[in-house]
């Protein structure tokens, strides 16, 4: 196979922006898929008429973000598409201000009232009975007054997932991530964890049911009950305690 060239950069002001940019394109016109490698530093420095140094610099830019990566006495290669350099990059830009957190949250809150429709056309009875399965191990947790972060994201994957949607279901994991990473969510003082399963018991009961209003409202209801918990938190923080 034939590759196209990269082409000499003429006027860099910011060197290894540019350099990223050449390589993005060079892997985007010879349509480079995951896994295939990139030719020899030499040789990309050599293309680009930079120095190898300032090749790295872009390269290690890259590999921040998930687009290529290095392995050690191999080379450099394409990496496959992934949402968490996006994940770590949204959380740390949110950081702890609740005020955005809130933001993160209203997204996945319409995200996911918006296209619960589509769910209770194609959700199985066994998609079912595995939601229930996740809401029976809350129960527990909240029983005893813990946290179940790993269930609730579950569950949310589960819900969406009978739309053989993987950019949806993505989507819903990224802003998931991103408020819990964001706003340490497992350790806000949550009041009331029994009234949060009673939520997803009830959101699963109107799926169940087929009954679309009812089981926007309970998504819009569980959102509710997070977006309090938040305030409560935002309200002790202003007063100077830290839950």
């Amino acid at each position: 196979m034939a590759f196209k060239s990269l082409k000499p950069l003429h006027r860099a002001p910011l060197l290894h922006v540019s350099v990223q940019e050449s390589l993005r394109a060079y892997i985007n016109e010879n349509g480079l898929e995951a896994g295939a490698p990139m030719p020899p530093e030499g040789e990309l420095a050599s293309q680009l008429g930079v120095s190898r140094n300032s090749l790295r610099e872009g390269i290690k830019a890259l590999e921040s973000v998930g687009v290529l990566e290095s392995r050690r006495g191999v080379g450099v290669f394409v990496k496959a598409f992934s949402f968490e350099p996006l994940l770590d990059n949204l959380a740390y830009g949110l950081g702890g201000a609740l005020r955005q957190i809130e933001e993160v949250l209203e997204i996945r809150r319409t995200l996911e009232v918006g296209l619960i429709a589509k769910t209770l056309q194609k959700i199985t009875d066994e998609d079912i009975q595995e939601l229930r399965q996740v809401v029976a191990r809350m129960r527990v947790h909240a029983e005893r007054n813990e946290a179940f972060v790993d269930e609730d994201r579950l569950f949310h994957r589960l819900l969406f997932r009978c739309q053989e949607n993987e950019t949806l279901v993505r989507l819903i994991e990224v802003f998931w991530l991103a408020f819990y990473k964001a706003s340490d969510f497992v350790n806000l003082e949550n009041t009331d964890p029994m009234a949060t399963w009673r939520d997803h018991e009830a959101i699963v009961d109107a799926v169940e049911a087929r009954n679309l209003e009812d089981a926007r409202n309970r998504l819009d209801s569980h959102y509710e009950g997070i977006a309090r918990v938040i305030e409560h938190n935002k309200t002790n923080t202003t007063n100077g305690r830290i839950p």
